[in-house]
């Protein structure tokens, strides 16, 4: 019962400090960088969801864990692309715009496509997905704490720049601990899938900021628009993914289908830490 409160409560507060870093101006650079922008957008709605798919199509997982792959597939950038982007050089503001866009259009567009995949995937077995009471659950746990830090960054902006990097602090160790309870309420299953739900994960990983970077360049995005579109695409809000996966489940504690979004939280830095190296080469030369 503690955990069904903590788990939302965690990714709530996470989403505020979101939230808590943006400015309105944020949204209006959808406006003034058009191109990175609906790229961005468009890439991590369409282009995530249809790499996964493929890799899925490919590599026979277990239904439940295909489900939650592609349900951490459906979920937008979090904190955690903005950072990394900062480090890799990238444009921060157009991947906070990205993360902060993309997160709102979640509200809709996730348990949409997540009652699509539990239809695919679990065929017989599949859980009902109740669009309009995720949807609803969704805006109450990620949209809502977002517009509040949001509005509390307005009101009160010397406040929130004294105390952003505590909040962004505390959201950090939330993360780790959302990640841990995922793993340890499925230890089992985790340890007799990673062999395979790890390298999996670790190629769409990389399938995703190889696109990213031939996409970017494709449409003429150089340099740190680049950087950042391919961080963008290749790093997905693991603690959502987990969050999600027990909305649709709808069940007390962290269900199967979190597996994958909780591995992810580990395999991401594997692959993305050594790939921020990489960028900088490829765009540093742009």
């Amino acid at each position: 019962m503690l955990l069904d409160v903590a788990l939302p409560l965690s990714l709530a507060f996470i989403m505020f400090s979101l939230g808590y870093g943006l400015t309105f101006s944020d949204f209006g650079r959808v406006l003034s960088m058009p191109r990175a922008a609906l790229t961005g957008v468009f890439l991590q709605i369409v282009a995530v969801p249809v790499v996964a798919y493929i890799a899925l199509m490919i590599v026979d997982l277990p239904p439940a864990l295909a489900f939650g792959v592609m349900i951490l597939a459906f979920c937008p950038g979090g904190v955690t692309s903005n950072i990394l982007t900062k480090i890799a050089g990238g444009t921060v503001a157009l991947s906070i715009t990205l993360t902060a866009v993309v997160s709102l259009l979640s509200v809709v567009t996730v348990p949409v496509l997540a009652s699509w995949a539990a239809s695919t995937f679990l065929g017989d077995t599949a859980i009902e997905v109740n669009v309009t009471s995720i949807g609803v659950s969704m805006f109450a746990i990620t949209a809502a704490p977002a517009l509040i830090g949001l509005l509390v960054r307005f009101v009160a902006p010397d406040f929130a720049q004294r105390t952003e990097g505590a909040v962004s602090g505390i959201a950090v160790v939330l993360f780790v601990i959302i990640l841990v309870a995922a793993l340890a309420t499925n230890w089992d299953m985790f340890i007799a899938n990673v062999g395979y739900l790890g390298p999996v994960l670790i190629g769409i990983n990389l399938v995703l900021l190889i696109a990213g970077v031939l996409i970017s360049r494709a449409v003429g995005l150089k340099g740190p628009d680049g950087i950042c579109i391919s961080i963008e695409m290749g790093v997905q809000n693991a603690a959502l993914g987990i969050t999600v996966a027990g909305l649709i489940a709808g069940q007390g504690g962290i269900p199967e289908f979190a597996v994958p979004a909780a591995v992810y939280g580990i395999t991401m830095y594997i692959v993305t830490l050594p790939g921020i190296f990489a960028l900088k080469a490829i765009f540093g030369k742009t």
